[in-house]
């Protein structure tokens, strides 16, 4: 049954995986044959900080837009924050959409949407049942005066049951992540789980360039410092990074600098191991999808949906997040063990193939717009 689906996002200043995944299963519906109408704002049109956080909680253009658009039986929503906002949740709702939101950060259970803090998780907003934490660690672009616009439109929004009543399905992008997501309050029965996924495949590859390779932000939290760290104790292990970022790299590697994706691809194919050593819980990234497409084992910190998305000694190795001797020692392993490493690319391509492809994702993707159209049913039958 082909649907119509209103496809909603909100585009931060600088391009991230989040604007990827919406055009990408938009692109994924539309080639399945349901229509297809986007809504996007962009956070390049903000000019006032005192507006903007005005707008986060409700933004009457928004919900005006929204109501005059042609009726839809799904919508979903992949970032309202902030110029979209949860009015648009109540204007589907009265156009007789099933709305679905993508958590694709952490944003509706801690301001900073990373449960990270100074290096590492933080859920103390979770614990305390109480966004003072937020506050008290200015724990959004480091200002108390922008968390506290932050946590304005959480604590409204949660006094007002938008997130427990406006939204018939939530998807959660890992288990671990749906974990955290429920011990932050939102409703377990409408938290789905379904993966991000890669196409087009761009084939496996076969590892022959002889390096490591990590793609990503430049920055702390995705641990940079622990990757320089452990890079002083391999330099027989060439390295190539691709990002930008203000975190310095090391020293020995190859900084590429932002690549386009076809260019990444190719990188990836030819590395022997993608290695992501990020701090923070991650939630689930394409970067590791990637690699397993390419054939391309990965050594992660054994942290968050990490440690679900990589099996230790099958797809990749997992080593102490933050310990940059447990990293090089995981990547000395696998350069001086072909035959495991051999094994693992295979395994990794596996993955990919029964997990992270478009035809399985769609097929999720769709048995998630049914259970909130069944939801939304029950909810207007409850109002009659």
């Amino acid at each position: 049954m082909a649907l119509t689906v209103l496809s909603a996002h909100n585009f931060y200043r600088y391009a991230g995986g989040e604007d990827g995944v919406f055009a990408a299963e938009a692109a994924l519906l539309k080639e399945h044959g349901h229509t297809v109408t986007a809504f996007e704002k962009n956070n390049a049109a903000i000019l006032s900080g005192g507006a903007a956080a005005f707008l986060a909680i409700w933004n009457p253009a928004t919900h005006r837009n929204i109501r005059a658009l042609p009726a839809s039986a799904v919508a979903h929503f992949h970032n309202t924050f902030p110029l979209i906002s949860p009015s648009a949740y109540y204007a589907a709702r009265g156009r007789g959409a099933a709305v679905v939101q993508t958590l694709h950060n952490y944003r509706l259970i801690c301001p900073g949407a990373l449960l990270s803090r100074d290096g590492a998780p933080c859920e103390e907003c979770i614990t305390e049942r109480s966004l003072r934490p937020a506050l008290t660690h200015a724990c959004y672009r480091g200002s108390r005066t922008a968390t506290a616009s932050v946590a304005a439109m959480l604590a409204t929004h949660r006094a007002a049951g938008t997130y427990q009543h406006a939204v018939d399905a939530y998807v959660a992008l890992s288990e671990f992540a749906r974990g955290r997501f429920i011990a932050g309050g939102l409703p377990a029965h409408r938290i789905h789980v379904k993966p991000n996924f890669v196409s087009p495949d761009p084939g496996a590859g076969d590892g022959s360039g002889g390096y490591a390779l990590f793609a990503g932000r430049l920055c702390p939290e995705k641990g940079i410092e622990t990757l320089s760290a452990a890079w002083r104790e391999l330099p027989e292990v060439a390295l190539k990074i691709v990002g930008e970022g203000s975190a310095e790299v090391p020293a020995s590697a190859e900084a590429l600098g932002q690549q386009a994706r076809g260019a990444v691809l190719a990188l990836m194919r030819r590395a022997k191991v993608l290695i992501f050593p990020s701090l923070c819980y991650e939630n689930c990234p394409l970067s590791i999808l990637e690699a397993y497409a390419c054939g391309t084992p990965v050594i992660a910190s054994d942290l968050g949906s990490m440690a679900e998305r990589v099996r230790h000694n099958h797809t990749g190795l997992l080593f102490r997040p933050g310990d940059a001797g447990d990293l090089a020692e995981k990547v000395r392993y696998a350069f001086s063990h072909p035959e495991h490493l051999a094994a693992m690319r295979v395994n990794a391509r596996r993955e990919f193939e029964e997990k992270y492809t478009a035809e399985r994702n769609y097929k999720m993707l769709i048995s998630i717009y049914e259970r909130a159209i069944e939801s939304a049913q029950r909810r207007r039958r409850g109002a009659a």
